[in-house]
């Protein structure tokens, strides 16, 4: 399933969303001018890298604040053309009525910090995980909690192929989205029980991003009437 533009009108240009889809296209293509060894030590930099995490918390670190930055500088890291492109593709759709009704700045807070916490998430139950977290995905799961709360009865335009042909439906927000969560729920809670389970994918973070923006947008104003 593939989502398309949703029809709820917004009453001020989405500058943030813009801007974040802009940066993470700037960072995506920096990316591909790097050789192998220059994106390796890149990620290795900028990435939230569990283990590194758990080091900064246990003093192990000389500069713990600097690995404390990679909980924000990841989510605009992307492993290739189909990361990048889905998760560009749901914000685009769901992250201009956030912004909308939460407000510009507001929605800046929000949205990083739906990110941070997500990778915390994602560290806490893989704390010693040598594997970097990229992606923008923890955060935008923050962007689609925070929708299914605000607009449950929103239609979401899905895109469904079959075989060579695709055609449209138009499916709830709160059944396009609850099935979603519940899926990386379930692919969350199976990554603790097999190793490798996750397949490189951080389930936790999106899991996480999604229960942290159903609890941070109404403290920033989600809920309230324009």
């Amino acid at each position: 399933m593939v989502p398309l533009r949703d029809e709820n009108p917004v009453s001020t240009t989405p500058f943030i969303t813009y801007g974040i889809l802009g940066l993470n296209i700037a960072v995506f293509f920096f990316q591909l001018n790097l050789s192998s060894q220059g994106l390796e030590g890149f990620f290795n930099d900028w990435a939230l890298i569990p283990v590194q995490l758990t080091d900064s918390f246990q003093g192990a670190l000389q500069a713990p604040l600097y690995e404390w930055i990679t909980l924000l500088s990841s989510q605009f890291l992307h492993g290739g053309f189909f990361h990048i492109g889905g998760n560009l593709l749901y914000l685009w759709v769901f992250g201009n009525n956030i912004e909308d009704q939460l407000g510009h700045v507001k929605f800046l807070i929000f949205y990083l910090g739906c990110g941070a916490l997500a990778g915390l998430a994602q560290w806490f139950f893989d704390p010693y995980s040598a594997i970097p977290t990229i992606g923008a995905s923890g955060a935008i799961a923050g962007v689609m909690g925070a929708y299914i709360l605000r607009y449950p009865r929103a239609y979401i335009i899905t895109l469904i192929p079959l075989i060579v042909f695709f055609f449209t439906i138009r499916i709830p927000a709160i059944f396009f989205l609850g099935f979603w969560f519940v899926q990386q729920a379930i692919l969350s809670v199976a990554s603790l029980s097999s190793e490798g389970m996750g397949g490189g994918v951080a389930y936790w973070a999106h899991s996480g991003g999604f229960i942290f923006g159903c609890i941070l947008g109404p403290m920033l104003g989600l809920m309230r009437e324009k």
